[in-house]
């Protein structure tokens, strides 16, 4: 099956990334372009688009990600001085790629937004 998106080549592994944890719902991976020392994207392994298509059926992949991005926050040492959780949705909200994903940023002061 061709996968649409970069996000499921690399949840299926046929992008090399460098895949810092994945299990059957959720893959997090390291950013090409980090704008910070710690720049993590999780995502769902199944194609949900944005938070739009977020429902009653599929609710439980935030928390996945979430918990998930706690224990890497934790592994990688930046969960005492604090990072910051960015979920872009559609163009206005900057989502570049159509598959949800939450970044994970840390590492240093954060700028205020």
């Amino acid at each position: 099956m061709e996968k649409n998106n970069i996000f499921e080549k690399i949840i299926s592994r046929q992008i090399k990334s460098d895949i810092i944890f994945q299990d059957k719902r959720v893959t997090a991976f390291k950013d090409i372009r980090p704008k910070y020392p710690v720049h993590i994207l999780i995502v769902p392994n199944t194609k949900i688009v944005s938070s739009n298509e977020i429902n009653e059926n599929n609710k439980y992949i935030l928390t996945d990600i979430f918990f998930t991005a706690i224990n890497i926050a934790k592994k990688m040492g930046i969960h005492n001085s604090g990072y910051r959780l960015i979920l872009n949705c559609n163009n206005h909200g900057r989502q570049e790629i159509p598959h949800l994903h939450v970044h994970l940023i840390g590492g240093e002061l954060l700028k205020n937004i």
